[in-house]
């Protein structure tokens, strides 16, 4: 992914989330993706869809149940 569109989206997120520590990096040999971090710690992936002249960009964040547990 572009570093413009990383810088984007990572100004998205942290608007929405009221944030500033949330990070968006690019993956190592991935150019549809990006990681977002909050404080260093892995939050999920970010990735490009590009389908019909129309791009858009989709968040998946894992839950584990036991994380849940612990909550």
């Amino acid at each position: 992914m572009q570093r413009q569109t990383i810088s984007k989206i990572q100004s998205y997120l942290r608007s929405i989330f009221k944030s500033k520590e949330i990070n968006v990096q690019g993956r190592e040999n991935k150019t549809d993706s990006a990681e977002v971090l909050l404080n260093d710690e892995f939050l999920g992936v970010i990735f490009e869809d590009k389908d019909d002249g129309e791009t858009c960009y989709h968040f998946n964040m894992t839950i584990l149940d036991i994380d849940l547990e612990n909550k």
